[in-house]
Formats: structure tokens, sequence, C-alpha cells
């Protein structure tokens, strides 16, 4: 495209700009879509190789924004969403289900429910041993008792607890019981 051309095109944008944006506006449905299409034109003039005379510099200018408006829904279309990329490269959504989350409550109120069944000494050894990661020894110094009631005391919490949550008690302290043909 000429210079006078390009010129041209420039002063009919400059002088326009406004009645352009209103009927892109009107015609794309929105007004940041048509700034958005105006910007682009304005960088294409540069690169616009009309053929001859341009007998409508205005019309020439709207073609431009309306192709411009074609190239961004094409790019739109093509662009991917996080979730997506996500699903794309296998990544898992880790949050707990509906399912898993009611469960998990349930299971936390069976808990408390259980905590408060136990006697106040074995409620407090078990929750320094076990929530606070106390020493048996230290339980048994600042209750004043030995370490072996200690011992006896939380494996009854224990018990207990995994007797109202219906799980198996996984003894982690002391000889492992003697099995029934052993004795």
């Amino acid at each position: 495209m000429s210079s006078s051309n390009r010129d041209l095109l420039r002063r009919f944008f400059v002088l326009g700009y406004h009645d352009l944006r209103a009927q892109l506006t009107r015609r794309l449905g929105s007004a940041e879509l048509a700034n958005d299409v105006l910007h682009d034109t304005w960088l294409r003039i540069d690169r616009a190789t009309p053929v001859g005379e341009l007998r409508s510099p205005r019309r020439y200018l709207l073609q431009m924004a309306f192709h411009a408006a074609l190239a961004h829904w094409r790019g739109d279309r093509d662009l991917v969403t996080l979730s997506d990329a996500k699903e794309a490269i296998g990544l898992v959504d880790e949050a707990p289900d509906p399912e898993r989350a009611a469960a998990a409550r349930s299971e936390a109120e069976t808990l408390a429910g259980a905590l408060a069944e136990l006697t106040p000494r074995r409620r407090e050894i078990l929750l320094a041993s076990r929530l606070d990661g106390v020493q048996l020894r230290d339980i048994a110094a600042r209750l004043g008792i030995s370490q072996r009631l200690v011992e006896i005391k939380l494996r009854h919490a224990l018990a207990h607890c995994a007797l109202r949550l219906d799980r198996k008690l996984i003894q982690r302290f002391g000889p492992k019981p003697l099995k029934d043909s052993e004795g």
C-alpha cells in the first residue's frame, strides 16, 4: 500500500474513531470487543495492501475491523481453560467429594462422642499422647502415676475409640499380645 493510502486510512481512522467504535459495538455486540478490534485494526493499517485507489476508506477500515474480529473469535475458540489443561495433563482435584466429606464429618462426630465417653484421665492421656505428642513418661510425671499405668489407660482409651469407630486397633508400643495357639 502506498504511503498516501496509509495516511488516508490513518486519517479516516482517527477522525472517525467514535463512529467506527459505535458501529462495531452495535454489530459485534460488545464495546470491549469493539475496542480490541479497533486496536488490532490500527496495527493492521501498516500491513494492509489494497489494490488500486481507495474509493471508500471507511468501508475498507470496517472490513479490516471485521477481519480482526473474526481472528479474535477464532483465537478465543482455540483457547484452553485451566480446567481443560488440568484434565489434559491428568491433574486431579484432591478435594473430597461431598460423599467423602459427609463421611469424614460423621466419623469426626463419632470420635467426639467416643472421647466424651472416656473418663477424664483416659481422655487427658489420649489427647496428650496422640494429639499433643507428649512422651508417656512426661504424662506420668505430670499426673503423678507410673508410666505403666499411663500405657494401660492409653491402651484402654484407644481400644474404646477403635471400637466406636469400627476400626482395628494397631498397637504402637509394648510387647505384642500372645496368640491363642501360643498360650
